[in-house]
């Protein structure tokens, strides 16, 4: 006897999504079921583009529902959910907003910030790229636009430029590239201001901003005017690399913004002609670190010699070589890092629903 729908939807309810916790029903993933005698189509929709859950999730539903004796039909797609937070409407227009940061400069945070970005419009989201690294702003040549300027439209709006499918702006595209921006405390603060305040976002599921290194008056300014939703920390893998790391865990903390994880960049070069694995900082703690501060270690990136001549080149690798094994890497952790703050969100969301849910009964 072929399931109807109420029957295929108990079966939905039984599989959950392994990052929220939830079955697929409940977590309103599962969109709309549909029945024709003994096939099923069911409409799903992730919380995050490329969600690393998908194909599993995908597997299990055609498997449960072949055991009911139903042929499945699944449509998949996302929805990327707001981060509702305080000072949201500083940015009505961007649902979520994720600093990529560092304890220190030299760790390639830049160049993850990039190709995060880039990965995550290439896997179909709306994405900005704020480079707030005010003293180095890099992503103007990453991007390929070092010597482009912006424009602004009648409203005084500045348009932020475009390219890989992603829009950005820079100190880097309102100076001249020789030319040192020598500023205090109040000056960086209020150029912050205005690339919040006077730039035309648009309409956005991803804003990433590239933090300056440390914890000084950019991270604090933002962090301070615009609802981060998420951060994630960049580090090489040398035990004294954590110390900094810690540091900005900690300026995190201090300001509630919920870390994401990490990102180990330059984890190992692996040599062309043996094919050997080679741990150029030597090998390693993150994860043990990682672990030990219950701190998710998000992903380890590879030390690849093509990255910076692309980089200098305007390309990010995810652009100029797709198929290499940096570029599937980086889209692999722009998944990660999506699910990372979908999962953040929906559990802020439920928390604040048992609040105000608890605050109704009486006596509370």
């Amino acid at each position: 006897m072929a399931l109807n729908k109420d029957d295929v939807m108990q079966v939905l309810a039984g599989i959950s999504d392994p990052d929220l916790g939830k079955d697929l029903v409940s977590a309103a993933i599962v969109k709309e079921v549909t029945v024709d005698g003994d096939e099923a189509t069911v409409e799903l929709t992730f919380k995050a583009p490329a969600d690393p859950a998908r194909a599993g999730v995908e597997a299990a539903i055609r498997d449960a529902l072949t055991k009911a004796g139903m042929d499945a039909t699944i449509h998949s797609g996302f929805e990327v959910a707001r981060a509702d937070l305080p000072r949201s409407e500083r940015m009505p227009t961007v649902k979520n907003i994720i600093g990529v940061g560092a304890g220190k400069g030299g760790v390639g945070k830049s160049t993850v910030a990039v190709n995060l970005a880039v990965s995550l419009a290439k896997s179909g989201a709306s994405v900005g790229l704020l480079d707030a690294d005010v003293y180095g702003p890099s992503v103007p040549i990453m991007m390929g636009l070092a010597d482009a300027r912006p424009t602004v439209n009648p409203d005084r709006k500045i348009l932020p430029l475009a390219a890989h499918g992603v829009v950005f702006m820079s100190m880097g595209l309102l100076v001249k590239r020789e030319d040192a921006v020598v500023w205090r405390g109040p000056m960086i603060a209020r150029a912050v201001t205005q690339f919040i305040d006077d730039v035309l976002w648009g309409d956005l599921d991803y804003l990433i901003v590239d933090l300056p290194p440390g914890t000084g008056d950019v991270a604090l300014s933002l962090s301070q005017t615009i609802p981060i939703a998420g951060a994630v920390v960049v580090a090489t893998p040398q035990d004294v690399a954590f110390a900094d790391v810690t540091r900005a865990l900690r300026m995190f903390e201090m300001l509630r913004v919920d870390t994401l994880g990490l990102v180990e960049n330059m984890a190992w070069f692996q040599c062309s002609e043996c094919e050997t694995k080679h741990a150029i900082f030597g090998e390693g703690r993150t994860a043990a670190h990682c672990e030990e501060k219950g701190l998710p270690l998000l992903g380890s990136l590879p030390l690849d010699s093509a990255v910076s001549p692309h980089a200098d080149a305007g390309k990010p690798i995810v652009v100029a070589e797709p198929g290499s094994q940096q570029a599937l890497l980086y889209r692999a952790l722009a998944g990660i890092i999506a699910k990372r703050q979908a999962v953040v969100n929906y559990q802020r969301e439920s928390a604040t629903k048992h609040q105000a849910f608890f605050n109704m009964q009486p006596g509370a």
